[in-house]
């Protein structure tokens, strides 16, 4: 993984996260599948993604979600752990959108176990897109506030979900 500078000049001066952390309070006992789905998408939005507060200056950042009192807490951070800015997001577009993940994803793993592979196709079909509905939305909520690419959007999603899981 590139480091914090390295990383700031491949995203040609634009902000990107090199640290995100998920409030541990926040999450859930879960499965090892949505242990995975969070891992993967750590690591994924550590290598490639684009993270631009507006109105701060391009850079690296250290992002920390947490859920409370039913909205999305996104605190940003320099690398070394100086607050840059906090945002808090309601929740309430992605709340349907994120009940109808959980009930195709529950059947995606299902499906992974036992369903033919005609099956399991069509519905990875639904839950992409619904994830790339969540991260639609989400990028509409951030819009005004934080620069987001479609790929870092779809991965903050999976995150968000991994903190509404109820288990």
């Amino acid at each position: 993984m590139a480091d914090s500078s390295e990383q700031a000049q491949e995203t040609g001066g634009q902000g990107c996260l090199v640290a995100v952390n998920l409030d541990e309070s926040s999450i859930r006992r879960s499965t090892p599948d949505i242990d995975h789905e969070r891992a993967v998408a750590i690591y994924d939005l550590l290598e490639d993604n684009r993270f631009q507060p507006h109105g701060i200056e391009g850079g690296a950042y250290a992002l920390s979600l947490s859920i409370q009192e039913q909205r999305l807490v996104m605190d940003i951070a320099s690398p070394e752990g100086e607050a840059v800015t906090t945002f808090v997001l309601s929740l309430t577009p992605l709340r349907k959108v994120i009940r109808d993940y959980f009930l195709v994803c529950e059947s995606y793993y299902e499906a992974i176990r036992q369903a033919s592979p005609s099956r399991i196709e069509a519905i990875d079909m639904g839950r992409r897109g619904l994830h790339d509905e969540g991260s639609r939305i989400l990028r509409d909520r951030l819009d005004g506030k934080i620069d987001v690419d479609h790929n870092t959007a779809r991965r903050l999603f999976t995150l968000i979900c991994v903190l509404h899981w109820k288990g």
